[in-house]
This record gives structure tokens, C-alpha cells and sequence, in this order.
């Protein structure tokens, strides 16, 4: 129950993402939840896929 909340939430999203960034940028400083959300949304707004409106 616990994963599929965390999924649904994107709580798992933001995770996975912290692991990626701390291989392959080691010494660059990690964004917290907030800035992640943020960098997400801007990138989300800059490449849509494809919707009606």
C-alpha cells in the first residue's frame, strides 16, 4: 500500500531522480523537493506532449 501511495503521489518520482542526479552529478548540490517540482513543471511547459489545449 505504501509503494503504490508513494507512486501515486510522485513522492517515488523525486527519489528516483535524487538517485540519478547523484550519480551522474556527484558534486553538484541536490534541489529540494520544491525546486524539483518547479524544474519539473517548467520542463513539463517547455516540451508538451501532445494534449488539446
Amino acid at each position: 500500500m505504501r509503494w503504490y501511495l508513494r507512486e501515486l503521489t510522485g513522492e517515488a518520482e523525486y527519489d528516483r531522480y535524487c538517485e540519478r542526479h547523484r550519480r551522474h552529478h556527484p558534486h553538484a548540490p541536490l534541489p529540494t523537493r520544491r525546486e524539483y517540482d518547479v524544474l519539473r513543471t517548467l520542463h513539463r511547459e517547455e516540451h508538451p506532449q501532445s494534449r488539446c489545449c
